[in-house]
């Protein structure tokens, strides 16, 4: 008997594989197609089988992930709405870039290259900013502000204040109080639409830091909402996909069965798990993207599979290592504020 028209054991290693997704989805506001589309593809799928079944899966956590953090109060929906409409312009635009390299010959490498940088600069600015704030609060849980709450001017990225203060009108209210010019928040949504756009991949990885960095939205607020445009990309391509065949429901279906744990539990340890903390982690898991993916470009260029299998490997490792890491932190976490509450008590 093969539940769904799959073996047992791809069965378990399905359900296993979408739990860590989706804590990492849950917790970060990333990591689905990042994962999933490369793993279906070694494992034998079809192309347009496993980006269009990736998709479905991105779809399907991004919705439960984001219903978490809505209960939590970690979603600024205004905010979301204008960065799906700049991310949508750049993203037709990056593409257009994508095309004029194909025509070139030149697509592959600029494109890898770029993809490799980009992890890399990123985790290393966001490891280093949250190691330099760390120990600030050693009781876990700190700066977990929900949408509609002020937030602390101190506690907003250097970057962000200086984008604040150009006051070009249109302002509006974002997150946390925070005042804010139109067209700046269009012109961040542009800017990582268009990256996205020509990188081939949902973007995540660029909207979070740059709605904390250059915006100044609380991290667990940029989370949620970075899920909520998740939720538009993804369910769009999955009807894409799915109207010519793409997504197929024996791979999506155990996927979601995982992910939909470990998304609520990714979601809520966002308001337990100190804030630097997950900036350190996401640092981390970008780092190690990075170094995956400079393996598998050498692995193209050098005609060296053995490479290809390293770089995937080391995508899963680092992976498994961080959704770990996020739930020992989660229950260390809950352990201390329980200790603490039941020496309170006595």
């Amino acid at each position: 008997m093969e539940p769904f028209g799959i073996a047992l054991t791809t069965l378990a290693l399905f359900v296993s594989f979408g739990f860590m997704v989706g804590v990492l989805f849950g917790f970060f506001g990333m990591g689905g197609s990042f994962l999933v589309t490369p793993a279906l593809l070694v494992m034998g799928y079809p192309a347009r089988v496993a980006v269009g079944s990736g998709m479905a899966f991105v779809f399907g956590t991004a919705v439960i992930a984001t219903l978490k953090h809505h209960d939590l109060g970690q979603v600024d929906y205004k905010l979301g709405g204008l960065m799906i409409l700049g991310t949508t312009a750049g993203i037709e635009v990056g593409s257009l870039l994508v095309y004029r390299l194909e025509d070139l010959g030149l697509a592959g490498g600029v494109i890898g290259i770029t993809y490799v940088g980009l992890l890399g600069t990123i985790g290393l600015f966001v490891t280093r900013n949250a190691l330099k704030n760390d120990g600030s609060d050693d009781s876990g849980g700190g700066h977990h502000e929900a949408a509609n709450d002020e937030i602390d001017p101190d506690a907003i990225p250097d970057i962000a204040k200086k984008i604040q203060s150009y006051r070009v009108p249109p302002m509006m209210t974002i997150a946390g109080g925070i005042q804010v010019s139109l067209w700046m928040v269009l012109g961040v949504a542009f800017a990582t639409g268009l990256l996205s756009g020509f990188l081939g991949v949902g973007g995540g990885f660029i909207r979070m830091p740059a709605m904390f960095y250059l915006i100044g939205v609380p991290v667990p607020v940029a989370v949620g909402t970075d899920l909520f445009e998740i939720v538009f990309s993804g369910g769009f391509g999955a009807f894409t996909y799915g109207l010519n065949g793409g997504v197929d429901l024996s791979i999506v279906a155990p996927l979601l069965a995982g992910s939909a744990l470990g998304a609520r539990i990714g979601s809520a340890a966002t308001s337990i798990v100190n804030e630097d903390d997950i900036k350190i982690y996401f640092g981390l898991m970008l780092l190690g993207g990075a170094v995956a993916v400079a393996f598998q470009q050498a692995g193209d260029y050098f005609g060296i599979e053995l490479f290809n299998t390293v770089g995937f490997a080391l995508i899963l490792l680092s992976a498994f290592m961080v959704s770990g890491a996020v739930i020992y932190s989660t229950v260390a976490t809950m352990r201390r504020q329980a200790e603490t509450s039941a020496a309170s008590a006595d």
